[in-house]
């Protein structure tokens, strides 16, 4: 694990290096959102965060907000040299880490997309997605990482599709159309998977290199905005702000 997180942070702080954030002192601040003020009231209530499961963390920096789920949430004020510094031995400090690296790098205009949409927006974004899979890898066999219900909706009626999740109240059971299944399960289903749709959640509860290098892979979501855009990696989050 420690290698993607330290090559991770190796770039972050060149970035932010070379655009004089670290040496001078940068406020940021990281609270946690309620669920309202986080996805606003879309049309179900079956969403992880509406159950109590997730939190946003929000950190601004000059204005730039960006955004982190995380199960571990709570406040924090300091530098962003403070927060490269710190080991990310915990889903807070991961979740400290990635929304600071995600408001930075939208202060620095290098991305956009690291507010959560809201309302209706996250059905709109599912429709897409099908959309976007079906035109850029065809007709493929999906292992979707987290439960995101109107994702699972949408690519259950298109494709032949397996969901791991790790809310034991998931996992068992039919929601959206799929089967919900446990992590125990991985290792199987990504031998079965053609492309890997992951949350970008795993950057911060520490289960992301599990899935990095062993089959194409589409991130979704704000909380990987800013590591996507320093790594490389592909992500789909058409509707966030």
């Amino acid at each position: 694990m420690n290698d993607i997180y330290n090559e991770l942070k190796r770039r972050a702080a060149n970035v932010l290096a070379a655009h004089h954030l670290l040496g001078e002192k940068v406020a940021v601040k990281a609270r946690a959102l309620s669920p309202t003020e986080a996805i606003g009231n879309p049309e179900a209530d079956d969403f992880p965060i509406q159950k109590g499961k997730e939190r946003l963390m929000q950190a601004d920096i000059r204005g730039a907000l960006g955004q982190a789920f995380t199960d571990q949430f709570g406040d924090f004020e300091g530098t962003l040299e403070e927060i490269l510094s710190a080991e990310l031995n915990s889903n807070y400090r991961r979740a400290i880490f990635v929304a600071a690296l995600n408001a930075a790098l939208r202060h620095l205009k290098l991305i956009n997309g690291t507010v959560h949409c809201r309302d209706e927006e996250p059905r709109q974004c599912a429709e897409a997605l099908a959309d976007h899979i079906q035109n850029r890898h065809g007709n493929v066999k999906i292992v979707q990482i987290g439960f995101q219900p109107r994702m699972i909706e949408s690519l259950s009626s298109r494709f032949t599709m397996r969901v791991l999740d790790m809310d034991r109240d998931n996992i068992g059971s039919r929601k959206c159309g799929a089967l919900i299944e446990s992590p125990e399960a991985a290792e199987k289903a990504l031998a079965w998977a053609d492309l890997l749709l992951v949350t970008g959640t795993t950057l911060v509860n520490g289960t992301l290199p599990a899935f990095v290098g062993s089959k194409p892979v589409l991130f979704y979501g704000t909380t990987i905005a800013g590591a996507a855009h320093l790594m490389g990696w592909e992500r789909f989050c058409p509707r966030s702000a």
